[in-house]
């Protein structure tokens, strides 16, 4: 009896004895649970990636269609405004049809003891026109155009200087130390749908009893056409 009783004490204080052992096997089960948990949270990081993949995917698509609806309203402007060019330029083209045409020609009158050496012509204040004679040909041109085209209906003015040099002989002699400047204006009306033609001429006033230092002058005379009619001042040679 006393046997078995000893038995049952060793074999009791052994399982005790054991049992400590078993703690450091526990142990390690939280261990591999918190390395479970570390390769659950890289398993999330790298399950999170796609989603800034596609978050960039998203910014990209609306940057794209942002500067699409840009592209798109600009068109729309371009478009409207070849519209108004187009509606102006037709405005401008039917005024133009409509509109006035002028003729400016210069005539030289003068007789041989007049040399004309520079002419000027201006248009409303702005120049269109100025010739220096080189070697007579200045002077030896009866006519010159100064202006050919379409003009504002409305009323103008034609400014011109004429420059003129003595070319005295015997009792004249005296002439060739002057110089001649004239200077001259005219206003005339543009009328709508009409052509107009302004000559525009140097010529000696007077008569037999007017000294010759005194007879330099300037004249001007319309001649009121309709285009394309072909009217015209005869004394206009082409």
């Amino acid at each position: 009896m006393l046997r078995y009783v000893l038995i049952l004490t060793f074999l009791t204080t052994s399982a005790f004895a054991q049992a400590p052992a078993e703690g450091p096997a526990n142990a390690e089960k939280p261990a591999k649970a918190a390395g479970e948990t570390t390769q659950v949270k890289v398993e999330q990081k790298t399950k999170s990636a796609p989603v800034s993949a596609n978050s960039g995917d998203d910014a990209y698509r609306l940057k794209i269609t942002d500067l699409q609806g840009r592209v798109d309203e600009l068109k729309e402007k371009i478009f409207r405004t070849k519209t108004r060019l187009a509606i102006l330029k037709e405005s401008i083209l039917s005024t133009t049809i409509a509109g006035a045409e002028a003729r400016l020609i210069h005539r030289n009158e003068m007789g041989a003891s007049f040399n004309l050496e520079k002419v000027i012509y201006s248009l409303d204040g702005t120049p269109i026109f100025s010739k220096v004679d080189a070697d007579g040909d200045l002077g030896d041109q009866k006519e010159l155009q100064i202006f050919d085209g379409p003009i504002v209906p409305g009323n103008h003015t034609v400014s011109v200087v004429m420059v003129y040099r003595g070319n005295g002989f015997g009792i004249f002699s005296y002439l060739r130390g002057y110089v001649f400047t004239l200077r001259s204006s005219h206003t005339f009306h543009a009328e709508e749908g009409k052509r107009i033609q302004v000559k525009v001429v140097g010529y000696e006033k007077g008569g037999i009893s007017t000294d010759l230092k005194d007879r330099p002058d300037i004249r001007f005379e319309n001649v009121l056409s309709n285009p394309g009619r072909g009217t015209r001042d005869p004394s206009v040679n082409k």
